[in-house]
């Protein structure tokens, strides 16, 4: 009998008593190392994440432009690596949700699972909005009509190509992961390969002299000491958590993989170290064509800084500038699409496990993927667009600053959950010394500092868009408001479906789940 069942008739294990993590129906052997690290470039949306980061980050910390995306890198890489210790021991779709309740009970686990869910959910919203914006834009391109790029002004149809875009997101997720891999080859080796051109063309126009405001290469860009104050320090890590964010997607497939429970986790340290090498040779090429100052196609011209490849795609990429675009539109899209699959499945852990209610916990025959979770992420998601949209879209900004909180949040939590998960084997080796205490606890620290820092500037109402209630910033409402609407929500399913919260499915020392290798 499964455990889901034994939950459904409402008994449950003595505590102490083996059951084991049991599989949840997902279809396994679908996705090898290279789909799941494609997957989570695809999360991770290189030329969108680019695109809308690199204007506020030179302006930030002007040619230090890559020694602080290294810097901010740093606290991810090293949160990765607990997440590959936690996933070696127990590979679970629940990931954050899972691992943390074996270490710190249901509560905190809950609150854990809510974070994923909330950062990812609000995500795919903005995904699908940045995809209409770069749709219509595209079309103008294509028809040489530029009001058609101001079609996304009008509401009710930028709502309604939105839902259409959630929606057909949906429809590849639920066909199951084979469905997935397909589209995400296409479309992040399209993104990927219009990066390269980008990247050959700019540093090509920079050593020509073809572009007035280029500058000559220079060592001194990767000094990390040449970054005076610390507010350049933290604005290298709120790039951490938003231009980097979206790896861990590769874990959620972890029950789905081939090879055994070690693919997902190389995947996800694969893919963070992929896409360091990308932006750092974008980041570069860029600089040296453009400069960083604030005339012409410089980075730091206010005209260019929402968006630095629409301004800098024609001065560089001549009649192939409408690549570009198509690129960062096949970015958001296929990101919109990869990223529903972290929900999903945390979805279906918590519905597994008797967090939420069993209707999640649904898994479609045909396709061997979480059918009912999939569509709940996507409504909840599509819903949340066309409610902010209609209120304001400041509304909308300020939410997805918000998401640095909650990032921080259940990233710095699963960091911490490793060391006190393994913390009987910290001193067993050397590796478990670095893997399992020191990296895992320095990268959740670093996430700490950010999330505390984070609450306390957002408290001001100028931080954002300027709007507040009662004195206080939207942002800090919207971010704290999230995760105290979750701890409400959490003693809400503890009433309703105690045995979860009595430790009665999931425990410290439940057996991990076996994954044929």
């Amino acid at each position: 009998m499964s455990q889901t069942i034994r939950q459904q008739r409402g008994s449950a294990d003595v505590p102490g008593s083996p059951h084991g993590i049991t599989g949840k129906g997902l279809k396994g052997g679908q996705l090898g190392l290279l789909a799941v690290v494609v997957l989570g470039i695809s999360s991770v949306a290189p030329a969108y994440s680019l695109t809308s980061s690199l204007g506020p980050a030179v302006n930030a910390v002007g040619l230090q432009l890559p020694a602080i995306f290294i810097i901010a890198f740093i606290p991810m890489i090293l949160v990765a690596f607990a997440y590959r210790e936690l996933n070696a021991d127990s590979p679970d779709s629940g990931t954050t949700f899972t691992w943390v309740t074996k270490a710190f009970g249901p509560f905190v686990g809950w609150m854990g699972g809510w974070g994923l869910l909330a950062a990812n959910i609000i995500v795919l919203s903005n995904l699908a909005g940045v995809a209409v914006d770069f749709f219509y834009l595209f079309l103008s391109q294509v028809f040489g009509n530029p009001d058609l790029a101001d079609l996304t002004t009008n509401t009710a149809l930028n709502i309604a190509t939105c839902l259409a875009f959630v929606a057909l997101a949906v429809w590849v997720s639920y066909r199951g992961l084979h469905s997935t891999k397909l589209v995400q080859y296409s479309m992040v080796g399209f993104q990927v390969l219009v990066l390269a051109v980008f990247i050959v063309m700019a540093v090509t126009h920079a050593a020509s002299g073809d572009s007035p405001t280029a500058i000559g290469f220079s060592w001194d860009w990767f000094n990390p000491g040449n970054i005076q104050s610390f507010d350049q320090f933290a604005a290298g890590m709120s790039l951490a958590v938003f231009v980097y964010w979206g790896w861990d997607v590769c874990l959620t497939v972890n029950e789905e993989t081939t090879g055994g429970k070690g693919t997902a986790g190389k995947a996800g340290t694969t893919t963070a170290i992929a896409v360091l090498v990308l932006y750092i040779a974008v980041i570069v090429a860029t600089m040296m064509v453009a400069g960083v100052d604030g005339e012409g196609i410089g980075l730091n011209n206010p005209d260019n800084q929402q968006n630095i490849f629409a301004a800098l795609a024609s001065p560089v990429m001549g009649p192939l500038a409408i690549l570009m675009s198509l690129a960062v539109l096949a970015g958001t899209a296929s990101s919109l699409q990869s990223t529903m699959a972290s929900p999903a499945r945390s979805l279906l852990a918590m519905g597994h496990y008797g967090a939420l209610p069993s209707r999640f916990a649904t898994v479609s025959k045909r396709f061997g993927s979480p059918g009912y979770a999939t569509i709940m992420a996507g409504a909840i998601s599509g819903g949340f667009y066309a409610v902010m949209k209609v209120v304001s879209e400041n509304v909308l900004n300020d939410t997805i600053l918000a998401l640095g909180l909650m990032i921080c949040f259940y990233y710095g939590l699963t960091a911490f959950a490793c060391t006190w998960y393994f913390r009987h084997s910290l001193f067993a080796s050397v590796r478990n010394f670095f893997m399992r205490l020191l990296f895992p606890v320095l990268g959740g620290l670093v996430l700490t500092v950010v999330f505390l820092q984070t609450a306390v500037d957002s408290w001001a109402p100028e931080f954002g868009s300027g709007s507040e209630i009662f004195g206080v910033g939207l942002v800090f409402i919207l971010g704290i408001g999230i995760l105290a609407s979750g701890a409400v929500f959490m003693l809400i399913m503890a009433r309703l479906r105690p045995g979860f919260f009595r430790g009665e499915t999931i425990r410290q020392d439940t057996p991990a789940l076996v994954i044929p290798e």
